[in-house]
């Protein structure tokens, strides 16, 4: 299990970086945010009729591998703004769909792993705007890379036969009493992506003598640690325990963020969170955990539509806090299947 999920992991990195590189490197003609709503569109919103396919097909590393070959060919493409954003966000939901439920499935009842594999994306999306900037002149090196990842993982070995994963026999129905324990987890990632997108975990000027890299890569680093973390702390205290602690600390901080470490600490509890949700969106559809997947993944785009809109970004610390104890509320009727 362990190898897998570095792989995954690692691979998830290279994939954001791939899709973040290709839009600040070599997307700029044509209507910029067409592409963008383009792109978000068909990575996020597209993982749902995804996971539905990829639980029946039951080939999670050959559909993770072929996401990573898409993202690679939106590179060719780019002479067509337009299309590269479309192939490029297939390419990335495929491959979350597919290595999200291998992980899913691999690590059984601990969530630990899943926060491995979360915790990446914000990595390589960091640091694909810094490649696209320094590294401009090497355009098919990330999609070489990337090509020969996604033949690693179509390849890993697996448990059955050759591409064949552990996929359950697909059963989309969700068990009694559990719908509003899925819904409310679908309302808890809308508002973590709704509140992600303002300027609520904003650490100001404070890191500002610092150089941009260093600047620019602190907070992502609280976010990406935040998710790995959340999995193994549940995994050692409980999801219940884990999701009160995390989000009333987070909810304190917004409420008094007196500092910029503060606010920064609020980014680090905030997001670990992501790993729970997603572990027990899985374990109410357990016949179709890429459609959980896929689902929250749809959450995680309508929480982002209303800065498409052009809605502020500004918010008062009692609206961040309040809607992270508004989460908190939600994040345990989700949980109110867990034992502990």
């Amino acid at each position: 299990m362990k190898a897998h999920t570095a792989v995954l992991s690692i691979a998830h990195a290279a994939v954001d970086l791939a899709c973040a590189a290709l839009f600040f490197g070599f997307l700029h003609s044509g209507d910029v945010w067409l592409n963008m709503v383009l792109y978000n569109a068909f990575a996020f919103l597209m993982q749902l009729p995804m996971g539905v396919i990829a639980d029946r097909l039951n080939r999670n590393l050959l559909f993770a591998g072929i996401g990573c070959g898409l993202v690679a060919l939106a590179y060719p493409l780019a002479g067509v703004p337009a299309l590269s954003a479309v192939v490029a966000g297939i390419g990335n939901g495929a491959f979350h769909v597919g290595g999200g439920i291998e992980v899913l499935n691999r690590s059984r009842t601990k969530a630990g792993a899943l926060g491995v594999f979360v915790s990446p994306g914000a990595v390589g999306l960091f640091l694909g705007r810094f490649y696209s900037a320094e590294f401009r002149s090497l355009p098919y090196l990330l999609p070489a890379l990337l090509a020969l990842i996604g033949l690693l993982i179509a390849f890993l070995p697996t448990e059955k036969r050759r591409f064949v994963t552990g996929n359950a026999e697909f059963d989309a129905s969700v068990e009694r009493g559990g719908i509003l324990p899925l819904a409310a987890l679908f309302l808890v990632v809308v508002l973590r992506s709704f509140l992600g997108t303002t300027d609520a975990f904003s650490p100001g000027s404070a890191l500002s003598a610092l150089p941009p890299l260093a600047a620019g890569l602190i907070p992502v680093l609280c976010l990406a640690f935040g998710k790995a973390a959340g999995g193994f702390v549940s995994d050692a205290i409980g999801i219940r325990l884990t999701s009160v602690l995390s989000l009333g600390l987070c909810a304190l901080a917004l409420f008094f963020p007196f500092s910029p470490w503060v606010t920064l600490g609020a980014l680090f509890l905030f997001n670990m969170t992501m790993p729970i949700t997603l572990y027990a969106s899985a374990k109410l559809l357990k016949g179709a955990k890429g459609t959980a997947f896929g689902l929250l993944t749809a959450a995680l785009f309508i929480g982002c539509v209303p800065v498409f809109m052009g809605a502020p970004l500004g918010l008062h610390p009692a609206v961040s806090g309040g809607l992270a104890l508004v989460s908190l509320a939600l994040l345990l009727i989700g949980l109110k299947k867990e034992k502990a």
